[in-house]
């Protein structure tokens, strides 16, 4: 099993879940977060005073599946969020060892 961490621009949530459903993908945790890479932020006015916004809003999305469903997951959600300009995302793939169930106990790949 994966786990695939997504971090998108907030606008984009919904076209990465209409993409994901498409291809047989119904669970998600979805986050809101702030952060920054290269995009290093940038400046805004209020009230007059110019300051410095350095985390960025961004939307954090996990999944867990099946191992051979990753490269479809990595690839739709890549197309899905991606506009060609900077501060677009990282996608994170995890190994994960073990999923539980809570309300059955069914581990593995039944519990996903």
């Amino acid at each position: 099993m994966k786990k695939i961490e997504a971090i998108i621009k907030p606008h984009k949530l919904e076209e990465v879940k209409e993409a994901l459903n498409e291809i047989g993908i119904r669970g998600m945790t979805v986050t809101e977060v702030k952060g920054y890479g290269r995009q290093k932020g940038h400046k805004e006015i209020y009230r007059g005073a110019e300051y410095q916004v350095d985390f960025m809003p961004k939307i954090k999305i996990e999944i867990v599946i099946e191992k051979d469903q990753a490269d479809r997951v990595v690839e739709a959600i890549v197309k899905a969020a991606g506009t060609g300009k900077i501060g677009d995302g990282k996608i994170f793939i995890l190994p994960v060892e073990e999923v539980v169930r809570i309300r059955t106990g069914e581990q593995g790949p039944e519990a996903i």
